[in-house]
């Protein structure tokens, strides 16, 4: 009787200490990172299209 007794206990304390085993998983969030400046190079077309009214009023 006594094995049962310390079975019974050992089977009540084990199932109480899963009691609160599921819970949410913690996901955080993806930081997306999103570049707003042009291109270095964007200062280019303005300048040749300047260079080339210049030459055409300079002949």
């Amino acid at each position: 009787m006594k094995k049962f007794a310390l079975a019974a206990t050992l089977a009540v304390a084990a199932s109480a200490s899963f009691a609160g085993g599921l819970e949410e998983p913690i996901v955080e969030p993806e930081i997306i990172v999103e570049e707003t400046s042009g291109t270095g190079a964007a200062w280019i077309i303005p300048v040749l299209l300047l260079a080339v009214v210049a030459a055409v009023a300079a002949n």
